[in-house]
């Protein structure tokens, strides 16, 4: 079960939120090995969820709750509005004044952050070990407790159009990329932006905030998972007297359209003078963990691993080295998710080729993938990479956190994430290029051309990096 590596997500601060790409981006590629965690689990009266993974390798603990809701469960017309909660949340308490939760918890020596996806929003806090009573107080009180008027909502509403402005579109590639997302999903709302459009962002209101905080945010919608230098048996009072009583909320259940059958492929095209290297990108429709044919999952990890991950894969060396038409190349695919994922690729041509010439290079390369299939050698390799990133997984304190807060948030189990290395070991030849040719279907693809105008670039701009790949984080 792959974390996806390069997922958007959007964030209060641009600092914690680069940390938190690197550490997918670098750390956890991948999930790790069962009894490498090893977490222990209890859930409270009221339905919380509390998820324990000890690491005593320095006085330091990382606490984090995720809330089982993202932009995927709003409501139409108010786009945006899981990921302005997330803002608002720092907003106060009756005990903690608007915009002083951070400045507590630096002053105590830790940092905070939050973070917003389509299945899940996450708030975390990283402290000295005999500082998490007081996060944990904090952490509780904003769930029970948020207080907002129209004097600190209609300010932040600002803050957000603003990072809509500077992340979306000033970013060509992201543009892009949310525009072939909306393209790819036909009904179901992961084609929805993240942030939001823009024309719904700007009506969102105090109203809209405060509806969706108690829809959503309950203990029994929520998971506590904690690592780091603490035991369960000093770990779970702590959480029973902060967590343990809020009552139990009435939370909404999550309706999600089923996606209709596709019958033909589409494709985005987007010239912008900010763009200085032209670039294609493509993404197809293909299972999660938790959708059907999720059987394919862990056999579409290792495709991945196998084509388009790093220097050494089948499609660098074709097209970069071999064939010297591009310059770079790659794949990305997520299976850790509620509905349906994606699977997705991109490639940047060499020099001033033609982006028309690299796609019938790529195309090449897919046909003869489905045609020949993949080659033990080639599996067995994919398969040690993934199962080496487990030594990763140990050496962070949060991996464990993010790891596990993000399966169980979008309904996965403990058990699933710590057996993932034996399905990992169990995929076949067979099974691997069966799920290619199940994914690689035009039928239910997206392809996106990003180039300069015709008279050529005003000012360069790096290759676009599709939106669940990475161009949204900050």
């Amino acid at each position: 079960m792959k974390i996806p590596t390069l997922s958007v997500m959007f964030a209060r601060t641009p600092v914690t939120a680069s940390m938190l790409a690197a550490v997918m981006m670098v750390i956890m590629p991948h999930l790790s090995q069962a009894a490498v965690f090893n977490p222990q689990t209890v859930t409270l009266d009221n339905g919380m969820q509390v998820v324990l993974v000890e690491n005593h390798r320095a006085p330091v603990v990382t606490q984090m709750v995720w809330y089982k809701v993202g932009s995927a469960d709003e409501q139409t017309g108010i786009s945006g509005i899981a990921h302005f909660l997330e803002h608002l949340m720092f907003k106060g308490t009756n005990d903690i004044a608007p915009g002083d939760f951070s400045k507590i918890v630096a002053r105590n020596g830790g940092n905070d952050n939050a973070f917003t996806s389509w299945d899940y929003t996450g708030y975390f806090q990283n402290i000295a070990r005999d500082r998490l009573d007081l996060v944990m107080k904090m952490e509780a009180d904003r769930m029970a407790n948020l207080q907002l008027s129209d004097d600190v909502v209609l300010p932040e509403r600002d803050v957000i159009i603003e990072e809509r402005r500077s992340r979306i579109d000033n970013n060509p590639g992201a543009l892009l990329g949310e525009q072939m997302r909306a393209a790819l999903y036909m009904a179901h709302p992961y084609g929805r932006s993240i942030i939001g459009w823009m024309n719904e962002m700007e009506q969102l209101s105090t109203k809209d905030a405060l509806d969706f905080y108690h829809e959503w945010y309950a203990p029994n919608n929520a998971i506590l998972v904690v690592a780091g230098d603490i035991t369960m048996d000093e770990l779970l009072p702590m959480a029973k007297k902060y967590y343990g009583v809020i009552p139990r909320g009435d939370v909404s259940t999550r309706h999600r359209v089923k996606e209709p059958v596709q019958h033909a492929p589409r494709k985005v095209t987007m010239r912008d003078p900010r763009v200085g290297q032209a670039s294609m990108s493509r993404y197809y429709l293909a299972p999660s963990y938790n959708s059907e044919n999720a059987a394919d999952a862990a056999p579409l990890e290792l495709l991945s691993e196998i084509i388009g991950s790093g220097t050494t894969s089948r499609f660098f060396k074709a097209l970069v080295v071999d064939q010297a038409i591009a310059s770079s190349v790659g794949t990305f695919y997520d299976p850790v998710a509620v509905d349906l994922a994606s699977f997705g690729l991109y490639a940047v041509p060499r020099g001033d080729g033609e982006l028309a010439d690299l796609e019938k290079a790529v195309d090449e390369q897919i046909a003869k993938l489905i045609a020949d299939g993949v080659t033990k050698d080639e599996l067995d390799r994919a398969k040690q990479k993934l199962l080496d990133s487990a030594v990763f997984a140990r050496d962070s304190l949060s991996a464990g956190a993010r790891v596990l807060g993000q399966s169980l948030a979008v309904g996965l189990t403990v058990d699933q994430v710590e057996s993932w290395p034996d399905r990992i070991s169990a995929v076949t030849v067979d099974q691997v290029n069966e799920a290619a040719k199940h994914v690689f279907n035009d039928k239910q693809s997206v392809t996106g051309w990003l180039m300069p105008p015709e008279g050529g670039p005003v000012s360069g701009s790096g290759p676009a990096i599709p939106l669940d790949s990475g161009g949204g984080v900050h």
